[in-house]
């Protein structure tokens, strides 16, 4: 496992939220952030199957780019009744000609559920793949993984993406209900950074 010692970290999002959490967690190693954004980067096209796959994609195109290290994720949910669907096409299934529509999405998967008649629980998984990459073309992969399962009706209107159908181990609301800190000390993402802060960081 190879320690990050760099002063400078490049985030391989546009998102700047998630640039603003990742900020945050890695602020008490003195670490500088930016995003693609900042350095005015596309984004990548992703032609892997699996969330490390487009990770990989993302972290060694910044690092190509830029010169610095960079840090990528790819996530998504993953349904054990639809063999592991959507998962890396998550988003894919709330494409619409006018911008993402998650509802949709989420409806799109009950239906497929239903079409095949899975049985209760219908277990769910949200899967996030953090990859770290050096510009000698070396890279640390942390996977984070947080079980659950899928209710209907949606529920909450926190969060995000199937946040409203999915409601994790252990508590008997759907993240679409619970306040997003405390979702975020218990998400998949945190796991997977709970990983990479205690391998490259600590």
């Amino acid at each position: 496992m190879r320690t990050f010692d760099g002063s400078e970290l490049l985030i391989a999002t546009h998102n700047q939220g998630k640039l603003e959490e990742i900020a945050d967690l890695l602020s008490p190693f003195g670490v500088a952030v930016s995003s693609n954004a900042d350095h005015g980067l596309p984004e990548p096209e992703e032609t892997e199957t699996t969330f490390t796959g487009n990770a990989r994609i993302k972290a060694h195109a910044a690092v190509k780019a830029t010169g610095l290290p960079a840090l990528s994720d790819d996530s998504g949910i993953t349904v054990d009744g639809l063999n592991g669907a959507p998962g890396v096409y998550t988003s894919d299934w709330a494409e619409t000609p006018n911008g993402r529509d998650f509802v949709m999405a989420m409806t799109r998967t009950w239906d497929e559920l239903e079409a095949v008649k899975a049985p209760e629980p219908r277990l769910a998984q949200f899967r996030c793949c953090l990859v770290l990459a050096w510009p000698d073309g070396h890279d640390e992969v942390f996977e984070g993984v947080m079980p659950g399962r899928l209710v209907w009706p949606m529920r909450g209107d926190q969060g995000h993406g199937y946040d409203p159908i999915f409601q994790p181990n252990g508590y008997d609301v759907t993240f679409g209900e619970m306040d997003r800190w405390e979702k975020n000390k218990i998400s998949h993402r945190a796991d997977a950074f709970a990983k990479l802060i205690d391998g490259c960081f600590a």
